[in-house]
């Protein structure tokens, strides 16, 4: 299927996935390139996430993601995705009132041309989610292990492994249902509890961490093809190893630039003999001068 062939998927059928047993397969992806490569490979959904902080930035956390990077990411997202429904991952302070909510949820459809909005959160949330909702923005939310208030759980950690902690997630599952989000995602959920909890539920489950019982699944593409390597979460499985390679290539290149392999004459533009010879003969009159 060529990109011209290809439809961006909509929010009614994303939604209606839960219905029909379509399992959806998101990916967040931080430029072009590989929002390309996830077109053509038939994703449903790029994400625009506030990974891109770590994965494209260097930095230790998605804390440092702006406002400002997000909408610049997303452009190159969407330019290289042009056929595949966008989602952008509100950065963290960016919809700490419902005023700031609504500003910068309007940046990422108006400014950045995203499909829809994802901040995260769940009953503590709802009335930033309702607002946005009621305001015409697509939304959906994050909750189990929500980066954003990393600080708060003291480091990655998996969430609802205590009845009373699965409770909770089930509530701001509820919570986020009730407020018109079109889906939701789990992180670092226990599978059974990610399963449960998407059981009782009317819109779809997407999971990361959160086993194979939500209704669709969302990996990083860096850490699924192997590009960023500072760490590997336990719940990524690469199913390629780019760096691996684009480092073997960097050391070949390096080594025929020293030892003058490259650039070699299949790689070097050539000049007509005649023109060569009068450039030459110019050269010499300029020395004599």
């Amino acid at each position: 299927m060529t990109d011209q062939e290809r439809k961006k998927r909509t929010i009614t059928e994303i939604r209606d996935s839960k219905k029909t047993g379509e399992k959806m397969v998101y990916t967040s992806v931080p430029d072009y390139t590989s929002a390309r490569w996830a077109e053509m490979a038939g994703v449903d959904v790029c994400v625009v996430g506030d990974s891109l902080a770590m994965v494209a930035h260097g930095h230790k956390s998605t804390i440092p993601a702006t406002m400002e990077m997000m909408v610049m990411h997303a452009l190159a997202v969407r330019r290289g995705a042009a056929n595949t429904f966008v989602l952008g991952c509100m950065p963290y302070q960016s919809y700490n009132t419902t005023e700031r909510a609504l500003t910068n949820a309007t940046r990422f459809m108006q400014d950045a041309d995203c499909d829809a909005v994802k901040p995260q959160g769940g009953k503590s949330q709802a009335h930033i989610l309702r607002a946005l909702v009621d305001a015409g923005i697509p939304t959906a939310s994050h909750i189990g292990l929500t980066p954003h208030t990393i600080a708060m759980f003291g480091g990655f950690k998996i969430q609802g492994r205590t009845a009373e902690a699965a409770m909770k997630i089930l509530e701001d599952a509820l919570a986020i249902q009730d407020a018109g989000c079109f889906m939701l995602e789990f992180e670092a959920v226990p599978a059974p509890i990610a399963k449960v909890i998407s059981e009782q539920l009317e819109i779809p489950t997407i999971g990361i961490g959160a086993g194979a019982g939500t209704d669709g699944q969302i990996l990083l593409s860096y850490d699924l093809l192997g590009v960023f390597t500072d760490f590997k979460p336990k719940f990524t499985k690469r199913y390629a190893n780019l760096t691996e390679v684009a480092v073997g290539g960097l050391k070949q290149y390096v080594a025929e630039v020293k030892d003058g392999r490259f650039p070699d004459d299949d790689h070097s533009y050539g000049v007509r003999e005649e023109v060569l010879e009068a450039f030459l003969t110019l050269v010499e009159r300029r020395k004599q001068h």
